[in-house]
């Protein structure tokens, strides 16, 4: 029956379905999975014992997994609550249909409905009860490993970030403890015993197979560490750096991930293809084709730009419909057809590029749109090598129509308007000093567009340099003035927030470059980010604050209707709010927010309220990367110094606690000094490299190590008290009190390190020999222990014939 394979081909299906937590949002469904993998164990454990064959058998598996789910999913329609029927068998089929759909639905994490719950436990028995079949009936425990590993698969393919190392080195060890307890059966199992007169049954014995079976469980756990260690420290393995504490983060919702997408634009405006073509299209539009949107962002967190959770359902998607109508877009307009196609070395773009407002979209593949800021994405598809059509709607805004559209929904205006606090507050003078003749809010608008592109000095910059002070986007706005796309949109919009003229962020690409009439060409250095503010009757209505042109952003183009404003334009304003000194910026523990502070970019602040004077500053993942070497460097003197107040504490606290007579107390204190001393001069030994004979008795080894490293007359005697103070302790009935030996180890401590060299002197501080031997001897202990464990396992009692 083979009741130990049977349980360890349970435990390491249970262990790999751990590796299923990113899809769900509560932890409930495992236990679901725990009753159907036990269930599939014991139908095994019976079809055996009946001597069923294999096939048989794994019938017999998937039998009573059906069992489970009528008694768990169905039970008030089947019969006594456990055995099929009709009613039963329509009810598990519809909420397999509840659960298909939902999956389908929404994004891990999912939530966990009936349905969804259902097919999880079903998907986790029928894994069940493959390596039931291979490992335990038909002997082939290494093939098992293929469907424990789909269950990594699935979470590995729906989502961007990659299983918990936890969860992984989980499931290894469970796959790792079936190969062992199959291999130690296979072992031991090795040859007949051969009786005779002189060897009776009765002393027959199975082959030792303990040492290949420690042999084996060292090698599992350095091919483990292995596997889970290397990928952290190889360069664009691992996303998120070391145990998810480097690298960059997404800003996508729980419900949509997304890379961070300033992240990504700096990387196609500072990246070494800068020139590489992302994807042509063409276009009947007869003027100059709009920028192709990929991202809207409206949320500002006081470091960053990102968008609000977007909640998606199958309703979303795109396929034959029209798409809702823009927000703030009264007619008139005209519709504007673009044919897109995306070049396949394109990787992982799960949002598509459109010209803004998209009407009609006809793609391929489940793509689905976010109403209110008509982004269009998939939580499964990328854009890589498809080609789609876009219908957009192009107002024609003048600048007349825009100054009259003063007014705002409030709900448009509360939710755009809204900045975090405090924010720097000689930005906001700056705002109003450069508006304060603006009658209309356009006109205001178009006074910040002119400010940062012409007027206010401002210089494009690929590379600016890093902020000097407590506020990036105050350093760059009045002092810096150097910075490329992003900066520019992002400190428009705040400075467009705090006039209260709701504002959000666009990022994607600009028109490109035309090669040819009706068709354009858009390149990765053609990535763009620009502001786009709301007005009432045009909608969101996009603006260029970047400088554009040779020598800044080339393919950026300054709308035209911010270039019909009648009103005089102003090159200064006309009293300087701030000064030019960053020590009068407002200080906070929210002074910090800045638009333009990206996990992968080097140009900013290290943290709040420190002033880096090199143009480069150290990375933050450099500086942790840095700590945690020196930690590990670090841990041997660390465990070596916790080891030896470890040994002296047991003293003090048995001391402490004892409540035994006061003699026996005495004796008890004096024998564990004796025990402690003689233990940290046999540690002190090994970490000087002195050799040292487990077969010496304490004198003896007393006086070899006198010999050896020629001790001095007290370092001698203080040797000679502390193996004197352990034969006592082994030896003697009654123990005297022990004389003061911690200063007689140190004393033994000092003699050793200056009889040996200075080099062995250093190691011995540092990389002490005797943690290794007890890291070694803890690690065998703990393996001996989950050997003799998983061999005492009971065995059921074998049929007789």
């Amino acid at each position: 029956m083979r009741i130990k394979m049977t349980v360890m081909a349970a435990l390491a299906t249970l262990a790999c379905s751990v590796g299923l937590y990113p899809l769900y949002s509560s932890g409930s469904w495992f236990w679901s999975g725990f009753g159907a993998v036990v269930v599939v164990a014991g139908a095994g454990v019976l079809m055996r014992r009946l001597r069923a064959p294999a096939l048989v058998g794994a019938l017999g598996g998937l039998a009573s997994l059906h069992l489970y789910l009528n008694a768990r999913f169905a039970s008030s329609e089947a019969l006594l609550g456990v055995l099929p029927t009709p009613a039963s068998l329509r009810r598990l089929g519809e909420l397999m249909g509840d659960g298909w759909q939902a999956a389908n639905q929404y994004a891990a994490p999912v939530p966990l409905v009936p349905g969804i719950e259902l097919l999880t436990a079903a998907g986790i028995g029928l894994v069940a009860v493959v390596v039931d079949l291979l490992a335990v009936r038909l002997r082939r425990s290494a093939p098992a490993g293929l469907p424990l590993l789909a269950m990594y698969s699935v979470p590995a393919a729906v989502r961007e970030d990659s299983v918990s190392w936890i969860a992984f080195g989980l499931g290894a060890f469970g796959y790792l403890m079936l190969l062992m307890t199959d291999s130690r059966e296979q072992i031991g199992g090795w040859g007949r015993a051969v009786f005779t007169r002189r060897w009776s049954g009765s002393s027959a014995e199975r082959p030792d197979s303990s040492g290949m079976a420690a042999s084996g469980r060292r090698i599992s756990a350095g091919a483990v560490a292995v596997a889970v260690l290397l990928p952290t420290i190889v360069p664009g393995i691992h996303p998120r750096g070391l145990f998810g504490m480097g690298g960059g983060t997404g800003t996508g919702s729980q419900t949509v991930m997304t890379p961070e997408p300033t992240a990504s634009l700096r990387g196609d405006l500072n990246g070494k293809n800068r020139e590489a073509v992302i994807l042509t299209y063409r276009t009947d539009d007869d003027d100059r084709p709009e920028y192709l949107r990929m991202y809207a962002l409206d949320k500002f967190e006081g470091d960053r730009w990102t968008y609000s959770a977007l909640p998606s359902s199958t309703e979303d998607r795109v396929a034959d419909r029209t798409l809702p109508t823009p927000p703030g877009l009264n007619p008139p307009f005209h519709a504007v057809t673009t044919r897109v196609k995306v070049s396949r070395n394109v990787r992982k773009v799960d949002f598509l590029p459109l010209p803004y407002a998209p009407n009609r979209v006809q793609i391929k593949g489940d793509w689905r749109v976010h109403s209110p800021s008509l982004m269009v994405y998939s939580l499964r598809d990328s854009a890589g090598g498809r080609s789609y059509t876009v219908t957009s709607l192009r107002p024609r805004p003048t600048a007349s129509q825009l100054a009259e559209a003063d007014t705002y929904p409030p709900e448009v205006l509360s939710r755009y308007t809204l900045l975090p606090r405090p924010m720097p507050l000689q930005v906001r003078r700056l705002a109003e000093s450069l508006t304060k003749d603006a009658t209309t809010n356009y006109e205001k608008a178009v006074r910040l567009q002119r400010w940062f592109t012409e007027t206010g000095g401002y210089t494009y910059d690929l590379d600016p340099p890093a902020p000097k002070s407590t506020s990036d986007l105050a350093y760059f706005v009045l002092n810096g003035k150097r910075g490329y796309c992003e900066q520019f949109a992002a400190s428009m919009a705040i400075m467009a927030r705090m006039l209260s003229i709701p504002a959000r962020v666009a990022i994607g690409y600009t028109s490109g470059t035309q090669v040819r009439p009706g068709e354009w060409e858009v390149r990765a250095k053609d990535a763009h980010a620009w502001p786009e503010l709301y007005f009432e009757g045009a909608g969101w209505v996009r603006f260029e604050p970047t400088p554009s042109g040779f020598g800044n952003q080339g393919t950026a183009s300054t709308p035209v209707y911010t270039q019909e404003s009648a009103e005089p334009t102003t090159s200064e304003p006309t009293e300087a709010p701030a000064p030019e000194s960053s020590t009068a910026l407002p200080e906070g523990p929210d002074a910090t927010t800045d638009p333009n502070r990206r996990p992968d970019d080097n140009t900013t602040d290290t943290g709040a309220g420190e002033t880096r004077q090199d143009d480069s500053p150290l990375p933050l993942g450099w500086i942790i990367g840095t700590v945690l070497v020196i930690m590990l460097l670090a841990s041997p003197m660390a465990a070596r110094a916790l080891t030896r107040r470890r040994r002296w504490s047991t003293v003090t606290l048995e001391a402490a606690a004892g409540s035994a007579p006061i003699a026996s107390s005495q004796a008890l204190i004096a024998s564990s000094q004796a025990h402690a001393a003689w233990n940290e001069v046999h540690a002190d030994a090994l970490d000087h490299g002195v050799t040292w004979r487990p077969s010496d008795s304490p004198r003896a080894a007393a006086r070899r190590l006198g010999e050896l490293l020629e001790l001095d007359q007290p370092a001698s005697q203080a040797l000679n008290r502390i193996a004197r103070a352990e034969e006592v302790a082994r030896y003697a009935r009654d123990i005297p009190p022990a004389p003061d030996l911690r200063g007689d180890v140190r004393t033994v401590r000092t003699a050793m390190s200056a009889s040996v060299s200075r080099r062995t002197r250093i190691r011995a501080r540092l990389l002490p020999s005797s943690t290794m031997s007890d890291f070694r001897q803890a690690t065998t202990r703990g393996f001996d222990f989950l050997g003799r464990l998983n061999a005492r396992i009971p065995t059921l009692p074998r049929r007789r014939k």
